[in-house]
């Protein structure tokens, strides 16, 4: 069976790490295009990363009909756009997260990948693919830390540039879609169910554009969360999570697996520290992406579950006294 054709719309940091490299390793997808309006720089990623075309379009990469799926890492504004856009087309999307702006424009989202049954939309939450979180699951099923109390996740790097698109209202930016959006994304995983927000607090870097965020939550059977995220704080470097039950605890420690990562279980037969496989995560995201487009595999990372994350972050912004974001017109 041939590979799946796969374009990448805009010369994005995190393409050759999320499906570049993973693509070479795996064999079942290659990269076959990259579109980028600075014609140059799409050239000079190309000539790099070894991929064969550049467009000087983002509509010509989606429409283009050696290519069979697309890749959209561009800002947070024009995820669902573009999405769109490749869904009309009959592409199959593997959209960045944040999925889109806002809730309403996933949900728009949704109703046009519901409208196109047989093509694949699936949000880039590459951790959720990995064997570490599968295990931790696992461990919360078979009662390792006994009925769960509280879950607290993190997501805080240093984000210093102040000219990168990630700290762009317009482009829907802030800490919260950018880092908080795992947080949050993790949160409702290990709970297994949607929370009510119930306080928000936010520092801004600008007008409208949070700097960190801390929000707390509670599940309808009464299990509390809290999500902590930053791109410029105290809390320099600060990614995991910890669940906390009646019986004992499961913290971990850099759950996207990309290097060290550490799981420590404490329970009632004591404390033991685990490890999972070294694998990158993309490397799993990009299988997951292949079996759903190959065989019809559902993804864990589905278009439902991309409206759900988007209601809870713009939860958390009006929580916290600001506006969800809003699309970027395309240029």
């Amino acid at each position: 069976m041939e590979p799946i054709r796969l374009g990448i719309l805009g010369a994005a940091r995190i393409a050759p790490a999320a499906v570049i490299r993973p693509s070479r390793r795996l064999g079942d997808v290659t990269v076959t295009a990259v579109a980028a309006r600075d014609r140059s720089r799409g050239e000079a990623f190309a000539a790099k990363h070894g991929i064969p075309r550049v467009l000087d379009e983002y509509r010509a990469l989606v429409e283009d009909p050696e290519i069979d799926a697309v890749y959209v890492p561009l800002p947070n504004g024009l995820h669902g756009v573009w999405t769109m856009a490749a869904l009309a087309a009959g592409k199959h999307v593997l959209c960045e997260k944040p999925f889109t702006a806002n809730a309403e424009e996933a949900a728009a989202v949704k109703a046009a990948a519901d409208a196109s049954p047989a093509l694949v939309v699936m949000e880039a939450f590459h951790y959720r693919y990995h064997p570490l979180f599968k295990h931790v699951l696992e461990l919360l099923e078979q009662g390792a830390v006994g009925s769960v109390r509280h879950i607290d996740t993190r997501m805080c790097f240093p984000l210093p540039m102040r000219k990168d698109i990630r700290w762009q209202l317009d482009l829907a930016g802030g800490s919260l879609m950018d880092a908080g959006c795992y947080a949050v994304h993790m949160l409702r995983h290990l709970a297994g169910g949607e929370p009510e927000v119930t306080g928000a607090r936010a520092r801004l870097r600008s007008p409208g554009v949070d700097r960190a965020m801390e929000a707390d939550y509670r599940f309808p059977d009464g299990v509390s969360g809290r999500t902590t995220c930053s791109m410029w704080s105290s809390h320099v470097l600060n990614i995991g999570f910890t669940v906390t039950g009646e019986a004992g605890r499961i913290k971990v420690f850099n759950p996207m697996a990309q290097g060290y990562h550490r799981i420590v279980v404490t329970g009632r037969s004591g404390r033991r520290v685990e490890h999972s496989v070294k694998r990158p995560t993309y490397e799993f995201q990009l299988e997951a992406f292949v079996a759903a487009v190959r065989k019809g595999a559902p993804p864990l990372t589905d278009t439902h579950d991309a409206v759900a994350n988007m209601t809870v972050i713009d939860a958390v912004y009006r929580s916290a006294g600001l506006e969800p974001r809003r699309p970027t017109a395309p240029s």
